[in-house]
């Protein structure tokens, strides 16, 4: 059986695809040591979720670890409100909406829904800004996409990937002092 792909890193392969081992290598590291203010910052901006504190209302899932076996995905959704059929992702600021986080919330719905739940609404929420961003439930194409890029997530080898990196990404990304292939 295929590992199982981590929602939370599909950040990190759409980034680049090099960062998802690099990501996995920090996984049993103090956080600390590695990670840099916006991943802080996440962090703290993140605590009443993780705590599930976010509302206690019965009414509302909050980091709840979801599944799904036909798109072999495993992670936890941030704010999922039962009634209202409407799911939530949280980030500390959207400037832009990128392919990755929709991708998010579609691994994040087909859990779900996987799981019995109906989901009616996708939803990316910019807290800097108080933004919310909603996002059509996929069609037949964009869900031919997604499984393309899970796929490509799947099947992606390091050692035999023609990957060229991109200056400004790896400038900015955390593991590029552990990175054969960074510019930075």
């Amino acid at each position: 059986m295929d590992p199982y792909i981590r929602i939370s890193t599909l950040n990190d392969f759409t980034f680049c695809p090099k960062s998802i081992y690099f990501h996995q290598l920090y996984d049993n590291v103090e956080k600390g040591l590695y990670q840099d203010t916006p991943q802080v910052r996440w962090t703290l901006n993140h605590i009443r979720i993780d705590h599930g504190t976010y509302s206690t209302s019965k009414d509302i899932l909050q980091w709840t670890s979801v599944y799904s076996e036909k798109y072999n995905l495993v992670g936890k959704i941030d704010v999922f409100h039962i009634s209202k059929k409407s799911l939530m992702e949280r980030k500390t600021h959207i400037s832009q909406v990128y392919q990755w986080q929709i991708y998010q919330l579609y691994a994040q719905y087909f859990c779900l829904t996987e799981m019995g739940y109906q989901v009616e609404k996708l939803k990316l929420y910019s807290m800097d800004d108080n933004k919310v961003y909603e996002i059509p439930i996929p069609d037949d194409e964009e869900i031919r996409e997604f499984e393309a890029f899970l796929d490509k997530y799947q099947h992606f080898n390091p050692a035999l990937s023609d990957f060229v990196p991109n200056v400004e990404k790896c400038r900015n990304c955390i593991y590029h002092e552990l990175c054969d292939s960074s510019l930075a």
